[in-house]
């Protein structure tokens, strides 16, 4: 038996509402599956994210790996195919995969080590840049989720939500985003992003300086991918910079990264409008900046 983290039980409740509790309550039978199908032996305390369960391992022949339980949905689905075609050259490797549930073996990294802990935050942002630079090389394959659809799905719902939105500076500043994404929705890229590479989905490896975990990815533009970086360990001064820096290293066009980026404040905006939250902060503040910063 396994215990169950109970923050992530309460997060799957939040997020997932019925599905995510069968899949709570299913975990242990699932866990004890796929010990028995891989040959594993837990070696460590249970992990956890938002929405998987992550368990250090180690496989019959002595390698160190890590067991990773999720529920698969549109975002989780395609984290196979992308390390599968990175394999290992920038991410996380993927050794075994279930394709009906989605439950992956990958290596191990060194969870001590995270980019998080990085003091110099600076030096984190480049990281971040590096790694997606390599990423991106990587054209994406046919049937991956795209971003022409996200985009084309958010300035559907955009109208509806600015009805919802009480103060008219932040009202303005979700119009304005959507305007940014309308401007450059017929252009969506083609590029293989990560979608979520933040400072705690990057960690050490002896193979590796730093390696990239936990993609949710999708076909699309490279500036979609800026955002995770520009709000950790937020700081509004340092927005400019970040930018500035991720451009630079990424070789982006400024004008078209401004205008993801603006597409991934809105995203956010969106969720939080539809499950009746407020606004963020940070994502307001992060559009202000970038609204004001000189390209």
């Amino acid at each position: 038996m396994i215990d169950i983290p109970e923050e992530l039980a309460a997060s799957q409740a939040m997020f997932n509402k019925e599905a995510g509790r069968a899949f709570i309550a299913a975990l242990p039978d699932l866990t004890a599956d796929f010990l028995h199908r891989w040959d594993l032996r837990i070696t460590g305390t249970p992990m956890h994210g938002v929405s998987a369960l992550v368990l250090p391992v180690v496989r019959a022949d002595g390698t160190p790996a890590v067991l990773k339980l999720q529920i698969r949905d549109h975002e989780s689905e395609g984290e196979p195919i992308a390390l599968r075609l990175w394999n290992g050259d920038g991410a996380v490797r993927l050794l075994d995969h279930d394709e009906p549930t989605g439950t992956m073996l990958l290596e191990r990294l060194d969870a001590s080590r995270m980019l998080a802990h990085q003091p110099d935050v600076h030096e984190g942002v480049l990281v971040i840049a590096r790694l997606l630079a390599h990423l991106h090389t990587t054209p994406a394959p046919g049937g991956m989720r795209h971003l022409r659809d996200i985009a084309a799905a958010m300035l559907e719902r955009t109208p509806q939500a600015l009805e919802r939105i009480p103060d008219p500076e932040a009202r303005r500043l979700v119009a304005d985003c959507a305007a940014a994404v309308r401007e450059v929705a017929d252009e969506p890229g083609d590029r293989l992003l990560h979608w979520d590479l933040h400072d705690e989905n990057v960690l050490a490896a002896d193979r590796a300086p730093w390696l990239a975990i936990d993609p949710k990815p999708l076909a699309g533009d490279p500036g979609f991918d800026l955002w995770p970086a520009l709000g950790n360990n937020f700081d509004p001064d340092d927005i400019g910079w970040r930018f500035d820096a991720m451009t630079d290293v990424l070789g982006l066009d400024r004008a078209r990264a401004r205008a993801w980026t603006y597409g991934r404040v809105l995203q956010n905006c969106l969720w939080e409008i539809e499950d009746g939250r407020p606004l963020d902060g940070n994502d307001l503040e992060i559009a202000r900046r970038l609204r004001g910063h000189a390209a």
